[in-house]
């Protein structure tokens, strides 16, 4: 008998890492119903439109699909609308408040964690910088977070297993809620991200970030990084940062907003290396790219540690049979970037498209529909088909 399973993801407004991971959960349950708070029609993937989509009582708010940052103290109450009854199995994926849905009798309550809530945890001074508020909205600020963190914390409770993206998050999980989890990282789509067959020659090749332009992906640390080196980046993806940074660009840095993953996958074939700034809770991106044969130049710490391959890596790779695909920088600065960015120009030689690929596929999407799948067939305690 198949298991009768709700989905519940935080936001459903775009195709990002989250959701590609939702896409698979989709897969493996086409006929479960997906919660989630808001949700623009359109902007997913037709795996994911063609589910049963329930969302809150934030839908009803105007352009809430556009506005839902500005939500943060209504995410609460909005995911506990949801009073879940009659599954076998709720299955959340949360980076926000998903992992907190109501459950009335049902067995189980699986968290594919993304991460804690970054901004009230450890990114909230990122994304709320103390100068640009008063002393009484500080103060009202820091209450919020405070309620906001003993309900994440106490929230977790409700979960059964967790399921984290990255070591660096099972670390998370630990420190913030003191809970274990296992670890299956997120998938690449490594059929889609393939090397050019043929290497085009349409000019000098610019280095490339893919990103949402948010605070904590630290764009505008690469933007004055090139600015400084007087070379070719390009940057596609959008968000809330892009007017910003457009005023920070020099010439040699280009805009290109949303493209769709054909235009991606060319971009990442025809560039130099990916550049990774900002401390990732995983990150598919750098994955992207090298699955396409290109190196990444990422900072180091969080899961770019493991996704890539560094050059220092090297006295190991006999017993890892890994070859290094890309350099790390180590400290949050433009100087320490732009150090690395000459040093991956010096050691352009040491990196290889094979290498890169080989990398890559370790992630590759059958393997973490596999792993979920055996994972969630041992705690139903059959097969989940």
């Amino acid at each position: 008998m198949k298991a009768k399973v709700a989905l519940v993801h935080d936001w459903l407004t775009g195709m990002r890492g989250g959701e590609r991971c939702l896409e698979v959960f989709c897969e493996l349950f086409p006929e479960a119903d997906l919660f989630t708070l808001v949700y623009q029609r359109g902007a997913l993937s037709p795996i994911i439109e063609r589910m049963a989509i329930h969302t809150s009582f934030l839908q009803y708010i105007p352009h809430a699909p556009r506005i839902y940052r500005h939500l943060l103290p209504l995410l609460p109450l909005a995911i506990r609308q949801f009073r879940l009854s009659g599954y076998d199995l709720i299955l959340s994926s949360s980076h926000a408040v998903a992992k907190g849905v109501r459950r009335r009798g049902v067995p189980w309550h699986v968290c594919y964690c993304f991460t804690p809530m970054r901004y009230i945890w450890d990114q909230s001074a990122v994304y709320f910088p103390r100068e640009r508020f008063t002393l009484p909205s500080w103060v009202i600020l820091q209450a919020l977070f405070r309620y906001l963190r003993a309900w994440d914390v106490k929230s977790s409770r409700g979960v059964d297993a967790f399921i984290a993206i990255s070591e660096h998050i099972a670390a998370k999980i630990g420190a913030y809620y003191n809970r274990t989890a296992s670890v299956i990282p997120p998938p690449v789509d490594c059929e889609f991200f393939t090397p050019d067959r043929v290497p085009q020659n349409d000019g000098p090749p610019s280095y490339l970030i893919v990103s949402a332009l948010v605070p904590y992906k630290r764009v505008d640390l690469a933007v004055a990084a090139f600015n400084r080196l007087q070379s070719p980046l390009v940057i596609i993806g959008v968000g809330p940062e892009r007017q910003r940074l457009e005023r920070l660009a020099g010439p040699h840095i280009r805009f290109l907003g949303w493209q769709p993953d054909g235009v991606v996958r060319d971009y990442y074939r025809r560039c130099r290396a990916l550049i990774f700034p900002g401390e990732e809770d995983f990150g598919i991106v750098p994955l992207e790219a090298q699955a396409c044969g290109k190196p990444v130049i990422a900072f180091g710490r969080g899961g770019a540690l493991e996704t890539v391959i560094p050059l220092d890596a090297a006295p190991r790779r006999d017993t890892s049979g890994l070859e290094p695909t890309g350099v790390f920088f180590y400290e949050p600065t433009v100087e320490a970037l732009c150090e690395t960015v000459l040093l991956f120009q010096r050691q352009a030689a040491a990196f290889n498209a094979k290498a890169c690929r080989r990398n890559a596929l370790r992630f590759d999407r059958p393997l973490f529909k596999a792993r979920i799948r055996a994972f969630l067939a041992g705690i139903l305690g059959r097969d989940i088909e």
